[in-house]
Protein backbone atom coordinates (compact mmCIF):
# COMPACT_ATOMS: atom_id res chain seq x y z
CA UNK A 1 0.00 0.00 0.00
CA UNK A 2 1.51 3.26 -1.16
CA UNK A 3 2.43 5.53 1.56
CA UNK A 4 1.39 9.03 2.29
CA UNK A 5 5.46 10.22 2.44
CA UNK A 6 5.02 8.14 -1.36
CA UNK A 7 2.48 10.51 -2.43
CA UNK A 8 4.33 13.62 -1.32
CA UNK A 9 7.52 12.37 -3.06
CA UNK A 10 5.45 11.57 -6.51
CA UNK A 11 3.91 15.23 -6.29
CA UNK A 12 7.58 16.90 -5.92
CA UNK A 13 8.53 14.83 -8.97
CA UNK A 14 5.17 15.69 -11.15
CA UNK A 15 5.94 17.86 -14.59
CA UNK A 16 2.20 18.48 -14.16
CA UNK A 17 2.78 20.52 -10.54
CA UNK A 18 2.93 24.11 -11.99
CA UNK A 19 0.18 23.97 -13.53
CA UNK A 20 -1.99 24.13 -10.01
CA UNK A 21 -0.75 27.74 -9.31
CA UNK A 22 -2.92 28.48 -11.98
CA UNK A 23 -5.97 27.80 -10.38
CA UNK A 24 -8.22 29.35 -7.56
CA UNK A 25 -8.14 26.53 -5.42
CA UNK A 26 -10.12 27.13 -1.79
CA UNK A 27 -8.04 26.83 1.20
CA UNK A 28 -9.22 23.61 3.09
CA UNK A 29 -10.80 22.01 0.31
CA UNK A 30 -10.01 18.62 -1.60
CA UNK A 31 -11.52 19.28 -4.64
CA UNK A 32 -12.38 15.99 -6.69
CA UNK A 33 -15.39 17.04 -8.69
CA UNK A 34 -13.67 18.43 -11.77
CA UNK A 35 -15.87 15.66 -13.76
CA UNK A 36 -18.88 17.71 -13.11
CA UNK A 37 -17.64 21.76 -12.92
CA UNK A 38 -13.89 22.38 -13.34
CA UNK A 39 -12.05 24.87 -11.08
CA UNK A 40 -11.70 28.81 -11.40
CA UNK A 41 -8.44 29.56 -13.44
CA UNK A 42 -6.63 32.46 -12.39
CA UNK A 43 -7.16 34.50 -15.03
CA UNK A 44 -10.43 34.15 -15.59
CA UNK A 45 -11.53 37.15 -13.32
CA UNK A 46 -9.33 39.29 -15.19
CA UNK A 47 -10.51 38.19 -18.44
CA UNK A 48 -14.45 38.67 -17.45
CA UNK A 49 -13.69 42.20 -15.96
CA UNK A 50 -11.79 43.58 -19.42
CA UNK A 51 -14.61 42.16 -21.34
CA UNK A 52 -17.07 44.08 -18.84
CA UNK A 53 -15.43 46.83 -18.16
CA UNK A 54 -13.37 47.62 -21.50
CA UNK A 55 -15.07 45.92 -24.28
CA UNK A 56 -18.80 46.27 -23.02
CA UNK A 57 -18.36 48.82 -20.93
CA UNK A 58 -16.35 51.52 -23.46
CA UNK A 59 -16.55 49.36 -26.55
CA UNK A 60 -20.01 49.03 -26.87
CA UNK A 61 -21.30 47.32 -30.03
CA UNK A 62 -18.01 48.71 -31.72
CA UNK A 63 -16.47 45.90 -30.20
CA UNK A 64 -18.47 43.19 -32.27
CA UNK A 65 -15.70 44.48 -35.01
CA UNK A 66 -12.88 45.72 -32.41
CA UNK A 67 -12.62 43.25 -29.99
CA UNK A 68 -13.36 40.30 -32.17
CA UNK A 69 -16.22 39.40 -30.28
CA UNK A 70 -18.25 38.08 -33.84
CA UNK A 71 -15.18 35.96 -34.54
CA UNK A 72 -14.92 34.59 -31.26
CA UNK A 73 -16.75 31.11 -31.88
CA UNK A 74 -14.59 30.15 -34.54
CA UNK A 75 -11.40 31.28 -32.93
CA UNK A 76 -11.44 29.88 -29.69
CA UNK A 77 -12.82 26.28 -31.86
CA UNK A 78 -9.60 26.47 -33.55
CA UNK A 79 -7.63 26.99 -30.08
CA UNK A 80 -9.59 23.44 -28.63
CA UNK A 81 -9.04 21.81 -31.59
CA UNK A 82 -5.87 20.14 -30.66
CA UNK A 83 -7.04 18.95 -28.02
CA UNK A 84 -9.53 16.69 -29.40
CA UNK A 85 -7.59 15.69 -32.95
CA UNK A 86 -9.40 18.07 -34.76
CA UNK A 87 -7.90 21.12 -37.28
CA UNK A 88 -8.34 24.48 -38.03
CA UNK A 89 -12.08 25.49 -39.13
CA UNK A 90 -13.54 22.51 -38.10
CA UNK A 91 -14.73 23.29 -34.66
CA UNK A 92 -17.12 26.07 -32.87
CA UNK A 93 -17.51 26.89 -29.69
CA UNK A 94 -21.44 27.74 -29.17
CA UNK A 95 -24.71 26.63 -27.66
CA UNK A 96 -24.89 23.78 -25.22
CA UNK A 97 -24.13 20.42 -25.67
CA UNK A 98 -27.54 19.23 -25.98
CA UNK A 99 -28.38 21.69 -28.41
CA UNK A 100 -25.39 21.05 -30.50
CA UNK A 101 -26.25 17.10 -29.90
CA UNK A 102 -29.41 17.51 -31.68
CA UNK A 103 -27.41 19.46 -34.79
CA UNK A 104 -25.13 16.53 -35.04
CA UNK A 105 -28.23 14.38 -35.45
CA UNK A 106 -29.82 16.40 -37.76
CA UNK A 107 -27.50 16.48 -40.02
CA UNK A 108 -26.56 12.79 -39.52
CA UNK A 109 -30.25 11.28 -40.42
CA UNK A 110 -30.32 13.91 -43.20
CA UNK A 111 -27.33 12.35 -44.72
CA UNK A 112 -28.62 8.74 -44.12
CA UNK A 113 -31.84 9.66 -45.31
CA UNK A 114 -30.72 10.42 -48.93
CA UNK A 115 -27.65 7.38 -48.74
CA UNK A 116 -30.13 5.27 -47.34
CA UNK A 117 -33.54 5.97 -46.27
CA UNK A 118 -34.56 2.39 -45.30
CA UNK A 119 -32.15 3.25 -41.91
CA UNK A 120 -34.57 4.02 -38.84
CA UNK A 121 -32.66 3.30 -35.88
CA UNK A 122 -30.84 5.80 -34.02
CA UNK A 123 -28.33 3.53 -31.56
CA UNK A 124 -26.91 4.78 -28.16
CA UNK A 125 -26.54 3.31 -24.51
CA UNK A 126 -29.26 2.79 -21.84
CA UNK A 127 -26.56 4.62 -19.40
CA UNK A 128 -25.58 7.49 -21.50
CA UNK A 129 -26.20 10.80 -20.13
CA UNK A 130 -29.59 11.32 -19.91
CA UNK A 131 -30.02 14.70 -21.77
CA UNK A 132 -28.72 12.70 -24.91
CA UNK A 133 -31.69 10.16 -24.63
CA UNK A 134 -33.94 13.13 -24.10
CA UNK A 135 -32.15 14.69 -27.46
CA UNK A 136 -32.74 11.85 -29.85
CA UNK A 137 -36.50 11.30 -28.54
CA UNK A 138 -37.45 14.85 -29.21
CA UNK A 139 -35.77 14.19 -32.91
CA UNK A 140 -37.31 11.46 -33.29
CA UNK A 141 -40.94 13.11 -31.93
CA UNK A 142 -40.75 16.14 -34.10
CA UNK A 143 -39.65 13.78 -37.78
CA UNK A 144 -42.75 11.38 -37.01
CA UNK A 145 -41.08 9.00 -39.60
CA UNK A 146 -41.09 6.05 -37.97
CA UNK A 147 -37.40 6.13 -35.89
CA UNK A 148 -36.69 3.72 -33.39
CA UNK A 149 -34.55 4.46 -30.30
CA UNK A 150 -32.00 1.10 -29.60
CA UNK A 151 -30.38 0.98 -26.55
CA UNK A 152 -27.08 -1.14 -25.57
CA UNK A 153 -27.17 -2.80 -22.42
CA UNK A 154 -26.37 -5.99 -20.88
CA UNK A 155 -28.93 -7.60 -22.68
CA UNK A 156 -27.63 -6.04 -26.05
CA UNK A 157 -24.36 -5.51 -26.51
CA UNK A 158 -22.66 -3.03 -28.93
CA UNK A 159 -22.29 -6.02 -30.94
CA UNK A 160 -25.67 -7.44 -31.58
CA UNK A 161 -26.68 -4.00 -31.61
CA UNK A 162 -25.52 -2.14 -34.53
CA UNK A 163 -26.78 -4.13 -38.10
CA UNK A 164 -27.76 -2.92 -41.30
CA UNK A 165 -31.34 -0.58 -39.51
CA UNK A 166 -28.67 1.60 -38.06
CA UNK A 167 -28.46 5.17 -39.23
CA UNK A 168 -26.75 6.77 -36.20
CA UNK A 169 -24.79 5.68 -33.56
CA UNK A 170 -24.36 8.06 -30.36
CA UNK A 171 -22.67 7.45 -27.57
CA UNK A 172 -20.27 9.19 -24.59
CA UNK A 173 -16.72 8.41 -24.88
CA UNK A 174 -16.72 8.23 -21.40
CA UNK A 175 -19.31 7.30 -19.66
CA UNK A 176 -20.91 9.88 -16.96
CA UNK A 177 -21.36 7.53 -13.95
CA UNK A 178 -19.11 4.63 -14.31
CA UNK A 179 -16.03 6.45 -16.06
CA UNK A 180 -15.66 3.16 -18.32
CA UNK A 181 -14.08 4.47 -21.98
CA UNK A 182 -14.83 3.40 -25.35
CA UNK A 183 -12.26 2.64 -27.88
CA UNK A 184 -13.01 5.33 -30.46
CA UNK A 185 -11.32 3.94 -33.19
CA UNK A 186 -12.95 0.90 -32.94
CA UNK A 187 -16.49 1.60 -32.05
CA UNK A 188 -16.84 4.25 -35.22
CA UNK A 189 -14.99 1.13 -37.66
CA UNK A 190 -17.74 -1.14 -36.61
CA UNK A 191 -20.55 1.33 -37.53
CA UNK A 192 -18.84 2.57 -40.90
CA UNK A 193 -18.42 -1.04 -41.24
CA UNK A 194 -22.65 -1.24 -41.02
CA UNK A 195 -23.38 1.59 -42.94
CA UNK A 196 -24.10 4.15 -39.78
CA UNK A 197 -22.29 7.25 -38.88
CA UNK A 198 -21.15 8.09 -35.47
CA UNK A 199 -21.80 10.70 -33.21
CA UNK A 200 -19.52 11.30 -29.92
CA UNK A 201 -19.98 12.92 -26.76
CA UNK A 202 -16.46 14.03 -25.58
CA UNK A 203 -18.25 15.93 -22.55
CA UNK A 204 -16.17 13.59 -19.49
CA UNK A 205 -13.39 13.19 -22.02
CA UNK A 206 -12.16 16.17 -23.41
CA UNK A 207 -8.61 17.75 -21.23
CA UNK A 208 -8.75 14.59 -19.60
CA UNK A 209 -7.85 11.42 -22.10
CA UNK A 210 -6.44 12.04 -25.32
CA UNK A 211 -8.82 11.83 -28.36
CA UNK A 212 -8.24 11.96 -31.78
CA UNK A 213 -11.35 12.47 -33.71
CA UNK A 214 -9.99 12.79 -37.23
CA UNK A 215 -7.73 9.49 -36.60
CA UNK A 216 -10.41 7.70 -35.48
CA UNK A 217 -12.21 8.59 -38.72
CA UNK A 218 -15.42 9.83 -36.99
CA UNK A 219 -18.62 12.12 -37.91
CA UNK A 220 -19.47 14.16 -35.33
CA UNK A 221 -18.46 15.00 -31.99
CA UNK A 222 -19.95 17.72 -29.02
CA UNK A 223 -19.18 18.27 -25.86
CA UNK A 224 -18.93 20.92 -23.04
CA UNK A 225 -16.13 23.31 -21.61
CA UNK A 226 -17.14 23.44 -18.25
CA UNK A 227 -16.16 20.01 -16.65
CA UNK A 228 -12.08 19.33 -17.54
CA UNK A 229 -11.44 22.04 -19.50
CA UNK A 230 -12.52 24.79 -16.59
CA UNK A 231 -14.40 27.27 -18.35
CA UNK A 232 -17.26 28.47 -15.72
CA UNK A 233 -20.53 26.98 -15.28
CA UNK A 234 -23.00 26.80 -17.95
CA UNK A 235 -19.69 27.41 -20.24
CA UNK A 236 -20.49 27.50 -23.59
CA UNK A 237 -20.11 24.12 -25.21
CA UNK A 238 -18.45 22.86 -28.95
CA UNK A 239 -19.12 20.89 -31.82
CA UNK A 240 -16.88 19.22 -34.53
CA UNK A 241 -17.90 17.47 -37.88
CA UNK A 242 -15.39 15.82 -40.30
CA UNK A 243 -14.58 17.86 -43.33
CA UNK A 244 -16.50 15.24 -44.97
CA UNK A 245 -19.64 16.35 -44.18
CA UNK A 246 -19.70 19.83 -43.24
CA UNK A 247 -21.10 21.12 -46.20
CA UNK A 248 -24.14 17.83 -46.74
CA UNK A 249 -27.05 19.76 -44.38
CA UNK A 250 -28.49 22.74 -43.90
CA UNK A 251 -29.05 23.75 -40.42
CA UNK A 252 -32.17 22.84 -38.77
CA UNK A 253 -31.46 25.49 -35.82
CA UNK A 254 -30.97 28.22 -38.96
CA UNK A 255 -30.23 31.01 -36.88
CA UNK A 256 -29.28 34.30 -38.17
CA UNK A 257 -24.87 33.49 -36.94
CA UNK A 258 -25.32 30.72 -39.20
CA UNK A 259 -25.75 32.60 -42.27
CA UNK A 260 -22.99 33.50 -45.27
CA UNK A 261 -24.21 37.10 -44.51
CA UNK A 262 -25.63 37.64 -41.44
CA UNK A 263 -26.25 41.31 -41.93
CA UNK A 264 -27.58 41.62 -45.31
CA UNK A 265 -30.37 40.98 -43.13
CA UNK A 266 -32.23 38.45 -45.68
CA UNK A 267 -35.59 36.87 -46.09
CA UNK A 268 -34.14 33.55 -47.30
CA UNK A 269 -31.45 31.17 -45.06
CA UNK A 270 -28.53 30.50 -46.68
CA UNK A 271 -26.42 28.71 -44.48
CA UNK A 272 -22.73 29.65 -43.98
CA UNK A 273 -19.75 27.58 -45.07
CA UNK A 274 -18.37 24.93 -43.31
CA UNK A 275 -18.36 25.04 -39.62
CA UNK A 276 -19.63 28.10 -39.18
CA UNK A 277 -23.67 27.16 -40.42
CA UNK A 278 -23.71 25.23 -36.94
CA UNK A 279 -23.81 28.44 -35.47
CA UNK A 280 -27.35 29.31 -34.30
CA UNK A 281 -27.80 32.80 -32.27
CA UNK A 282 -26.56 35.78 -30.81
CA UNK A 283 -23.28 34.67 -28.79
CA UNK A 284 -22.80 35.23 -24.98
CA UNK A 285 -19.80 36.79 -25.25
CA UNK A 286 -19.12 37.00 -21.50
CA UNK A 287 -19.10 33.45 -20.70
CA UNK A 288 -17.43 32.67 -24.54
CA UNK A 289 -14.60 34.75 -23.82
CA UNK A 290 -13.62 32.90 -20.37
CA UNK A 291 -13.22 29.59 -22.26
CA UNK A 292 -10.04 30.49 -23.32
CA UNK A 293 -8.44 31.31 -19.63
CA UNK A 294 -8.99 27.38 -19.29
CA UNK A 295 -8.07 26.46 -22.86
CA UNK A 296 -4.71 27.83 -22.43
CA UNK A 297 -3.74 25.61 -19.32
CA UNK A 298 -4.97 23.10 -21.03
CA UNK A 299 -2.73 23.77 -24.19
CA UNK A 300 0.13 24.21 -21.60
CA UNK A 301 0.24 20.51 -20.58
CA UNK A 302 1.35 17.79 -22.45
CA UNK A 303 -1.90 15.55 -23.02
CA UNK A 304 0.46 12.05 -22.61
CA UNK A 305 1.47 13.69 -19.22
CA UNK A 306 -2.11 14.49 -18.17
CA UNK A 307 -3.23 10.58 -19.41
CA UNK A 308 0.03 9.44 -17.32
CA UNK A 309 -0.89 11.07 -14.43
CA UNK A 310 -5.09 10.57 -14.34
CA UNK A 311 -3.80 6.77 -14.40
CA UNK A 312 -1.58 6.69 -11.75
CA UNK A 313 -3.90 8.43 -9.50
CA UNK A 314 -6.79 6.58 -10.83
CA UNK A 315 -4.41 3.11 -9.69
CA UNK A 316 -3.49 4.67 -6.49
CA UNK A 317 -7.29 5.36 -5.62
CA UNK A 318 -8.13 1.85 -6.11
CA UNK A 319 -5.56 0.29 -4.29
CA UNK A 320 -5.75 2.71 -1.13
CA UNK A 321 -9.59 1.90 -1.50
CA UNK A 322 -9.26 -1.37 -1.33
CA UNK A 323 -7.08 -1.72 1.48
CA UNK A 324 -7.57 0.55 3.68
CA UNK A 325 -11.41 0.77 3.52
CA UNK A 326 -12.19 -2.98 2.67
CA UNK A 327 -14.47 -3.85 5.74
CA UNK A 328 -17.03 -1.36 4.10
CA UNK A 329 -19.78 -2.55 1.37
CA UNK A 330 -17.77 -0.38 -1.50
CA UNK A 331 -18.08 -1.89 -4.93
CA UNK A 332 -15.72 -0.42 -7.75
CA UNK A 333 -17.76 -0.06 -10.90
CA UNK A 334 -15.19 1.68 -13.10
CA UNK A 335 -12.98 -0.22 -15.33
CA UNK A 336 -9.51 -0.91 -14.35
CA UNK A 337 -8.16 -1.65 -17.37
CA UNK A 338 -6.03 1.52 -18.84
CA UNK A 339 -8.00 1.39 -21.73
CA UNK A 340 -11.38 1.22 -20.57
CA UNK A 341 -10.92 4.05 -17.97
CA UNK A 342 -11.52 7.78 -17.93
CA UNK A 343 -10.34 10.32 -15.08
CA UNK A 344 -13.12 9.93 -12.86
CA UNK A 345 -13.24 6.87 -10.49
CA UNK A 346 -16.85 5.67 -9.43
CA UNK A 347 -17.96 3.57 -6.19
CA UNK A 348 -21.02 2.37 -4.68
CA UNK A 349 -22.27 2.26 -1.73
CA UNK A 350 -25.97 1.37 -0.13
CA UNK A 351 -26.04 4.82 1.36
CA UNK A 352 -24.02 6.74 -1.34
CA UNK A 353 -25.25 10.45 -0.74
CA UNK A 354 -25.31 10.13 2.74
CA UNK A 355 -21.59 9.26 2.41
CA UNK A 356 -21.15 11.66 0.08
CA UNK A 357 -22.55 14.73 1.61
CA UNK A 358 -20.41 13.67 5.28
CA UNK A 359 -17.42 13.55 2.74
CA UNK A 360 -18.21 17.07 1.85
CA UNK A 361 -18.71 18.23 4.98
CA UNK A 362 -15.10 17.30 5.97
CA UNK A 363 -13.57 19.38 2.35
CA UNK A 364 -13.57 16.40 0.11
CA UNK A 365 -15.55 17.06 -2.66
CA UNK A 366 -17.47 14.50 -4.88
CA UNK A 367 -20.32 13.83 -6.32
CA UNK A 368 -23.11 11.58 -6.19
CA UNK A 369 -25.08 10.14 -8.82
CA UNK A 370 -27.95 7.53 -8.76
CA UNK A 371 -28.26 4.57 -8.09
CA UNK A 372 -25.96 4.64 -5.17
CA UNK A 373 -23.17 6.13 -6.70
CA UNK A 374 -20.13 7.77 -5.42
CA UNK A 375 -18.20 9.99 -8.56
CA UNK A 376 -14.90 11.25 -7.66
CA UNK A 377 -13.42 13.23 -10.79
CA UNK A 378 -9.23 13.11 -11.22
CA UNK A 379 -8.28 16.08 -12.76
CA UNK A 380 -4.27 16.44 -13.63
CA UNK A 381 -4.00 19.98 -14.20
CA UNK A 382 -4.91 21.14 -10.36
CA UNK A 383 -4.65 17.22 -8.49
CA UNK A 384 -1.66 16.14 -6.67
CA UNK A 385 -1.25 11.95 -5.61
CA UNK A 386 -1.58 13.59 -1.98
CA UNK A 387 -4.11 15.15 -2.65
CA UNK A 388 -5.94 11.26 -3.32
CA UNK A 389 -4.54 9.76 -0.36
CA UNK A 390 -6.05 12.42 1.60
CA UNK A 391 -9.19 12.13 0.07
CA UNK A 392 -9.71 8.51 0.55
CA UNK A 393 -8.07 8.90 3.73
CA UNK A 394 -11.14 10.96 4.60
CA UNK A 395 -13.52 8.77 3.15
CA UNK A 396 -12.05 5.83 5.83
CA UNK A 397 -13.11 7.94 8.58
CA UNK A 398 -16.24 8.73 7.29
CA UNK A 399 -17.08 5.21 7.22
CA UNK A 400 -15.52 4.07 9.97
CA UNK A 401 -17.18 6.67 12.31
CA UNK A 402 -20.72 6.22 10.87
CA UNK A 403 -20.61 10.34 10.42
CA UNK A 404 -22.85 9.72 7.82
CA UNK A 405 -26.20 8.52 9.52
CA UNK A 406 -26.06 12.01 11.07
CA UNK A 407 -29.88 12.77 9.49
CA UNK A 408 -28.66 16.24 8.20
CA UNK A 409 -26.56 14.38 5.44
CA UNK A 410 -29.93 12.54 3.98
CA UNK A 411 -31.22 15.92 2.96
CA UNK A 412 -31.03 16.42 -0.66
CA UNK A 413 -30.50 19.34 -2.55
CA UNK A 414 -31.67 20.25 -6.15
CA UNK A 415 -28.54 19.05 -7.78
CA UNK A 416 -26.55 15.95 -6.50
Amino acid sequence: MPTRDECLQADRQDPLAPLKHQFELPAGLLYLDGNSLGVLPKAAAARSAQVVTQEWGQGLIRSWNTAGWFDLPARLGDKLAPLIGAGPGQVVVTDTTSLNLFKALAAALRIQQQAAPQRRVILSERDNFPTDLYMIQGMMDLLQQGYEMRLIDDGLPLEQALDDSVAVLALSHVNYRTGAMYDMAAVTARAHAQGALAIWDLAHAAGAVPVDLAGAEADFAVGCTYKYLNAGPGAPAYIWVAPRHADDFRQPLSGWWGHQRPFDMAVAYEPAGGIRRYLCGTQPIVSLAMVECGLDISLAANMNDVRKKSLRMGDLFIDLLESRCASHPLTLITPREHARRGSHISIRHPHGYEVMQALIARGVIGDYREPEVLRFGLTPLYLGYTDIWDAVDTLKTVLDTEDWKNPEFAQRGAVT
